[in-house]
């Protein structure tokens, strides 16, 4: 053996040596599992329990005054809300169950029974600056168009007469309750209705606008099917 060979064999034999020590090459380390639960599903909201159609008797009814309120609110130089309400309303409603576009109402309201709860006041809205009792002593509204507007929903516009001025009026109105009326022993209906309209459309505009022209109505009534005779 030559003297390059004994040289070069203990390299070869340290470098084969060197190879096979060599560690592997590491895999990447796998991705950690993701331990984050997953977020719940939002819970919907409850549904809205269903309403009733409240089934009211066909029939011609009349106003219970007694339990019929019509009131007005206003806004007075941005301070205060006073209101008044008109008593003693006399009316009859028509209401056809299979039909309702085929239902009609009829309302008087006699200025006598006006009362903003201070006597001195109640005499300045029958005065000529607003009302004019004495020249016009009621208001009025007759319904020229009842229509359905969902569940226990009506939606009546008629012509609202004050002072002499007739003008269309369109009432949101929800009926509250129908059945036999527990003491007087008679088919009964009660309703609510709002709307909001410009006194100075009806002659009634003293002080507007230190005095709110717009005016918010709201109805309470209830009605009877009388007795026949």
């Amino acid at each position: 053996m030559s003297t390059v060979t004994k040289l070069l064999l203990p390299l070869a034999l340290a470098a084969a040596i060197t190879a096979c020590s060599k560690p592997a090459d590491t895999a990447a380390p796998a991705a950690p599992a993701d331990t984050t639960a997953a977020a719940p599903a939002e819970a919907a909201a409850p549904a809205a329990p269903e309403v009733a159609p409240i089934q009211v008797a066909s029939g011609t009814y009349t106003l219970d005054p007694t339990h019929t309120d019509v009131l007005v609110q206003w806004t007075h130089m941005g301070f205060s809300n006073p209101s008044a309400h008109f008593g003693n309303a006399d009316g009859t409603l028509v209401y056809d169950a299979a039909d309702v576009s085929k239902s009609s109402v009829e309302v008087t309201l006699p200025l006598s029974g006006l009362n903003a709860f201070t006597a001195k006041f109640d005499e300045h809205l029958r005065s000529a600056d607003f009302f004019d009792a004495a020249k016009f002593p009621t208001a009025t509204f007759k319904s020229t168009k009842v229509e359905a507007a969902g569940t226990n929903k009506l939606t009546v516009t008629g012509d609202l007469t004050v002072k002499g001025t007739t003008k269309p009026v369109t009432l949101d109105v929800t009926i509250n309750g129908a059945g036999e009326h527990p003491m007087l022993k008679l088919p009964s209906v009660g309703f609510d209705a709002t709307t909001t309209l410009k006194r100075s459309d009806f002659g009634v505009g003293a002080y507007a606008p230190a005095v709110s022209d717009e005016v918010k109505v709201r109805i309470t009534t209830e009605a009877s099917i009388p007795k026949a005779e």
